[in-house]
């Protein structure tokens, strides 16, 4: 209905349409009415899902100008409950399904795809979706969302983006007995079969779209994410948002702290409640920040703490269960049994969690960390609000006020004795949307991690002092384009800089040559210009 008269006229829909002609503003005030209307989020996500296939111009307006009130609609944590029910919510193909039965032929597949300018992959397996577990066909909803929000926080064209969930199975039981599972219906296929379907997934998706086309990994298993990270950072223009991604937004976070606890980095000691993929990615990420404070790589490591479902990771731990990659944060020492032990004998002044188990932070264990520190930080950021360690109200209560918090899915406001908290979301859509778009522009063929550490520092920057005394350690969720924007040009500075980038002539504007390439949700004339007329 926003078709001028003249443009329904020459279109030939005059009369197919009511006499009104709307603005796009009156249709989106149409769009909140109607989302209103819903009491579960679930509804309105199935609803916000068919306006993208209605509208997209539509639905990326709406989404960009209420990234507050928008983003856990799309994404987390609105976004796993309809991956557990994607079967029912399924209506049309919004990206690819490639199964472990189209090995040897992945590259016809790709082919299928109508857009041949892609520039952004995002897929994943299924098998660790959030913290929900194996979903298997049903994790499509987690590249559908985060593609979304490349495009609404960093205006990366929609038709650029392409969401994949490589189908290997599940191993989840009540999957597989689920008439509405959408997938295949047999257990996960693993060892050297999987290896050479990823392997021809990669080779596919450069053979298609080019050697600097990003792919982000999204919700693989620990194991797999960790390996495949590894295989092929250095020769793919890869990350994973689940390891990197989450790593920098929380580092962010760090860095924003020590302006209120008025400490350097490696003046804290952390304790990470997990030691999977954000964990260890997060602790990574700290060391590689702690030694450019000049503190040795050793130093750096003794600052860090980690604690699993076996307890505290030492060196020969008896009860097993060390990895390798855990091993590079195993302690020498005596094993601890509880997290509340490794608390009070660490007295740590940062306390993360990130191993999807809810509760986990008790009420003792807070107590503990306000009773040890003047303002201790304490990050809740296992997703979705389900599986958080605990609240913001909890952590503040616990605390007496004192705690600086953040958390991987939002919270409301906490009013203590008083004054009123707006604790911050530790959300990787601070980061991952900006890495992208900056990685694109610049045409990026690997990235490397510095680029995650450079993005934390720039995200940190740009929380205000007004950002901390209300008990924030981000910008508002509503300045994230801007975030995405300023992130952007320093990724570009930093692949520059390197020599990683491919894009020539190298742009003297950044910032200039970003905004030039970004997708606009406004709508544009229908109307060809008439040859010879004005508007050529």
């Amino acid at each position: 209905m926003a078709f001028t008269i003249e443009e329904r006229q020459i279109l030939g829909i005059h009369g197919l349409l009511p006499a009104a002609v709307k603005t796009q503003d009156e249709q989106l005030e149409l769009c909140r009415l109607n989302l209103d209307r819903y009491d579960d989020d679930l509804s309105k996500y199935i609803y916000l899902i068919g306006l993208l296939d209605r509208n997209e111009k539509l639905f990326y307006r709406l989404l960009g100008d209420n990234v507050e009130k928008m983003m856990p609609l799309v994404y987390t944590p609105t976004v796993g409950l309809a991956c557990q029910k994607f079967g029912l919510v399924y209506r049309r193909p919004r990206g690819m399904f490639i199964t472990i039965n189209d090995k040897g032929y992945v590259y016809d597949v790709l082919k299928n795809w109508p857009e041949h300018d892609v520039r952004a992959v995002v897929v994943t397996d299924g098998e660790r979706i959030l913290g929900l577990g194996d979903l298997g066909a049903y994790g499509m909803g987690i590249p559908v969302g985060k593609l979304s929000l490349y495009t609404a926080l960093a205006g990366i064209k929609p038709h650029q983006c392409l969401p994949i969930t490589l189908d290997v199975g599940t191993n989840t039981k009540s999957l597989l007995e689920d008439p509405l599972y959408i997938g295949l219906k047999h257990k996960r296929v693993i060892g050297q079969e999987y290896d050479e379907f990823l392997d021809e997934f990669m080779q596919a998706v450069v053979r298609r779209y080019g050697q600097n086309t990003l792919i982000q990994f999204e919700d693989f298993g620990n194991a797999n994410a960790f390996r495949l990270l590894s295989k092929y950072r250095d020769h793919y223009c890869t990350f994973n948002d689940d390891i990197q991604g989450t790593a920098s937004v929380a580092v962010a976070g760090l860095l924003a702290s020590l302006r209120v606890t008025n400490t350097k980095l490696s003046e804290n000691t952390f304790v990470f409640q997990g030691a999977g993929e954000a964990a260890l990615g997060i602790a990574s990420l700290c060391v590689m920040a702690m030694l450019k404070e000049n503190v040795s790589e050793e130093e750096a490591k003794s600052k860090i703490w980690m604690v699993d479902s076996k307890g505290l990771i030492v060196k020969n731990r008896p009860s097993g269960g060390l990895t390798e990659h855990k091993l590079h944060f195993a302690r020498d020492g005596e094993p601890i049994n509880t997290l509340l032990d490794v608390v009070k004998i660490a007295k740590p002044t940062v306390l993360i969690g990130a191993a999807a188990i809810g509760g986990a932070f008790t009420t003792e264990i807070l107590e503990e960390m306000g009773k040890n520190n003047e303002k201790p930080v304490i990050f809740a950021l296992s997703n979705p609000t389900s599986k958080a360690e605990c609240t913001a109200e909890q952590a503040y209560t616990a605390t007496k006020g004192k705690c600086i918090f953040a958390s991987g899915s939002p919270f409301p406001p906490v009013t203590y004795n008083n004054k009123t908290y707006y604790p911050g979301q530790g959300n990787n859509s601070y980061i991952f949307p900006g890495v992208a778009l900056g990685v694109i522009c610049c045409g990026m063929r690997t990235i490397p991690e510095y680029i995650f550490l450079a993005a934390a520092k720039t995200l940190a920057n740009m929380v205000s002092k007004d950002d901390l005394d209300s008990g924030n350690l981000y910008p508002p969720l509503q300045d994230i384009q801007k975030c995405s924007l300023t992130i952007a040009a320093e990724v570009m500075h930093c692949g520059y800089e390197n020599g990683l980038a491919t894009v020539h002539p190298q742009p003297k504007d950044y910032e200039k040559f970003i905004k030039a390439q970004l997708y606009d949700s406004t709508y544009k004339s229908s109307v060809p210009p008439v040859y010879g007329s004005p508007k050529l």
